[in-house]
């Protein structure tokens, strides 16, 4: 089983145009979020799939890996998926959507968001490989599919400025960790102020297999998707589960070119 991590990026934005590019303590922050990915133990490869040049040649330029893929993908998910396809992964082969924005990423989360769906996937070859003609028939119909073919990453929040922030994506999740929701707005909404419990952001670090990023890009967009304009939604609304993983390691995006001075701040406390 592979495990392949691949960065969409891209150079068109309207809040921060080729911020892959910007600089952050004089590196390129495509160039931080690949370095740290790498760091990932269950992580084989690493690439970056863009739809612009400038971005492909710096890549190559510092040594790492990248594609060229359409401009024509909805979303960085879509991206993926077709990068998945132009390097030839099996289906069970697990892709790790790791945002390009966020260059303080901590590779231990990335391992993180991995280990149940490697775990999922692996029980699920081996018990579908075990299963008799007859079991498959009358009691190992369960077995079929796996239980879920995509993770992602909570945070629980400790910014009280991320809880009403429309950029800091919010998640609600059940007993069992998948996912109920996800939003800009603060959820849950507690009736009674009095009321206290954790809130949670969602990091936007995904793992998927290569046969659900099929499944995800042949999904028309959803309308809480389009509303919300979170691609997750989609999964949801079309009756697909999202396995949440809790991490504690937050992981600060670079939304604005404000943020990049926040961003270097906090890389030299790291240091």
């Amino acid at each position: 089983m592979k495990i392949v991590a691949i960065i969409p990026s891209r150079y068109g934005s309207t809040r921060f145009e080729g911020k892959p590019l910007a600089l952050i303590a004089g590196k390129p922050m495509i160039q931080r979020v690949c370095e740290r990915t790498k760091q990932a133990e269950n992580i084989t490869d690493v690439l970056v799939a863009t739809d612009d040049t400038r971005i492909f040649d710096a890549v190559r330029h510092f040594g790492g890996k990248a594609l060229i893929t359409s401009k024509d993908n909805r979303s960085g998910t879509d991206r993926l998926a077709q990068a998945a396809e132009i390097i030839g992964l099996d289906m069970d082969d697990i892709v790790v959507n790791v945002q390009g924005d966020q260059p303080l990423i901590d590779p231990r989360c990335l391992d993180q968001v991995v280990n149940p769906l490697k775990s999922e996937i692996e029980n699920w070859l081996i018990s579908s490989k075990s299963a008799k003609p007859a079991d498959l028939c009358f009691d190992r119909l369960n077995n079929l599919s796996p239980a879920f073919e995509m993770t992602t990453l909570a945070f629980k929040i400790v910014n009280e400025a991320e809880i009403s922030n429309p950029k800091d994506v919010k998640v609600v999740f059940d007993n069992k960790g998948f996912a109920l929701y996800f939003s800009r707005s603060p959820i849950p909404c507690a009736r009674d102020a009095s009321t206290h419990f954790d809130i949670y952001k969602h990091l936007g670090v995904y793992a998927y297999t290569r046969r659900f990023l099929e499944i995800f890009r042949h999904l028309p967009e959803s309308g809480l998707e389009a509303i919300e304009k979170l691609e997750q939604l989609r999964v949801l609304e079309h009756g697909h589960k999202i396995m949440t993983v809790v991490t504690e390691y937050d992981s600060p995006e670079v939304d604005i070119p404000d943020d990049i001075a926040r961003i270097e701040n906090i890389l030299t406390e790291m240091n």
